[in-house]
């Protein structure tokens, strides 16, 4: 009787799982119903945009270097972030002079005494013959011009000893290319050289030594970088 039972309650149980299995397929398989939500219409303006990484610079940089003499520097008169005008003193050379070409001068300097010491007595004594109606009117203007020509050479061997010396010479005392001026208005943003640093002046062959990078801060640019597929 237990058996029979059992057997029963098993039945049931299979009946009411192959009812419930029956019933699940048969929903899934029925179609969904798909509720659509209409809208009205807005009119927008679509932009793209493209973030670029990048940084904002001066328009105008520039680098100061030595123009026709190198050295020492011997004194620096600004600091970064100073504000400068054109034809303000940024730096100051002290020359090296080389030994060969200062011997040289020097020896041309003594050289030049001695003409010029030679040619003052005779004109000196040109002078006073000529005064006593002596000697005529062309010998006194020859010896006149030889003396000048010798005072010009002496000043000139003069000249060029103190430029290979100093870098200036008496006459040039104010446009002395040993002091480094600015070009520009504007800010120094860097300073990269020190007192005492050696230095080389700018030519065809040699870049020359950054004494000072100046720039217009007035003026700026963005330069960013962007991908080639966002270029256009």
């Amino acid at each position: 009787m237990r058996k029979k039972i059992m057997r029963i309650v098993y039945l049931l149980i299979f009946a009411v799982l192959f009812i419930w299995t029956i019933a699940f397929l048969y929903q899934k398989s029925q179609p969904k119903i798909i509720a659509y939500k209409a809208e009205a219409p807005t009119f927008i303006d679509i932009s793209e945009k493209t973030v670029a990484t990048g940084k904002v610079v001066p328009r105008k940089e520039i680098e100061i270097k030595p123009q026709g003499v190198s050295g020492i520097i011997e004194k620096i008169y600004l600091e970064a972030g100073t504000i400068i005008k054109k034809g303000d003193r940024i730096a100051k050379i002290k020359i090296i002079p080389d030994m060969v070409n200062l011997n040289s001068a020097e020896a041309r300097v003594e050289r030049s005494k001695i003409s010029f010491n030679n040619r003052k007595i005779d004109f000196d004594r040109d002078s006073k013959l000529f005064e006593e109606k002596v000697i005529s009117d062309s010998d006194f203007r020859k010896s006149k011009v030889s003396y000048l020509e010798a005072l010009n050479e002496l000043n000139a061997s003069e000249d060029n000893l103190q430029l290979i010396k100093k870098g200036i010479t008496k006459k040039s005392a104010g446009t002395s290319n040993t002091i480094i001026r600015s070009t520009i208005d504007g800010m120094v943003l860097n300073i990269p050289v020190k007192e005492g640093y050696s230095v080389i002046q700018s030519n065809t062959f040699n870049a020359g030594t950054t004494i000072a990078v100046v720039a217009d801060m007035k003026d700026m640019i963005f330069e960013g970088k962007i991908d080639e597929i966002e270029v256009s």
